[in-house]
């Protein structure tokens, strides 16, 4: 436990240190509510959809998330490169201790941001259904951090080079985002994407913070929490056994 608490805590510290990290965390998010949220509302709005932003700031918090929660673990091939993760590895404390150390950090860091977009929305325009709405959104947020932080873990663990890692996570990500429901509304799909989208479990987390802000469940609350807590559980334990199999 002891463990698990000091790296939590080393990834806190970094972020609230980081100056830097925390404006460019915002940066991409704004773009996509100024490009997006406002170029397109008016289609949006004539084909009866209503209000672009109130669509779209859900899919940017989610983004937001999944984005730093994935590249949490390119920390850990900073780590391993500097020799900091071979002095963790050689204390007298389980490795599963340490991957979930550096997972809840990670997650914590990733929930900040959202936080933080999620003050930037509402800074646009953005309104929650109500402020009960915003802890059942965290909850969401949460789960998509925990899935993804894992997920960034394992790859982390695989890939031994820093300049691959980028490559490699943007391959993942960037279909997943734009296949998420993110940008655009899941109803009426053609077939083919349909069941792209319900194979993507990214969709689960979009739907469930959108579902939660607004009200606009396309899934519900039920199937939302259920695939994300399954695939995080797959996701955790693929991320241990890739940290367990680390060669210093």
């Amino acid at each position: 436990m002891n463990a698990i608490y000091v790296l939590w805590l080393r990834a806190l510290k970094h972020f609230v240190r980081s100056r830097a990290q925390i404006v460019s965390s915002l940066g991409q998010p704004m773009l996509y509510l100024l490009a997006l949220g406002f170029g397109l509302g008016p289609v949006f709005q004539r084909a009866g959809q209503g209000n672009y932003i109130q669509f779209i700031a859900p899919g940017v918090i989610t983004m937001t998330v999944l984005f730093s929660a994935m590249f949490s673990g390119i920390g850990l091939i900073w780590d391993r490169q500097f020799g900091f993760l071979k002095e963790t590895l050689v204390a007298p404390v389980p490795r599963l201790a340490v991957m979930a150390g550096r997972t809840l950090g990670g997650a914590t860091v990733a929930l900040m941001q959202g936080l933080l977009v999620l003050l930037l929305c509402m800074l646009f325009g953005f309104r929650p259904a109500s402020l009960m709405a915003v802890p059942e959104a965290l909850f969401y947020m949460a789960l998509i951090a925990v899935v993804f932080c894992a997920l960034g873990t394992a790859l982390g663990s695989r890939l031994e080079n820093m300049q691959a890692f980028p490559m490699v996570t943007s391959f993942v990500m960037m279909p997943m985002f734009f296949l998420s429901g993110a940008l655009f509304p899941l109803d009426g799909l053609p077939g083919a994407m349909k069941y792209v989208t319900a194979a993507n479990p990214l969709t689960y987390g979009v739907d469930g913070v959108r579902g939660a802000l607004i009200g606009a469940w396309h899934f519900g609350a039920g199937i939302d929490s259920a695939v994300l807590v399954g695939v995080g559980a797959l996701f955790v334990a693929l991320g241990a056994w890739s940290f367990s199999r680390i060669q210093l």
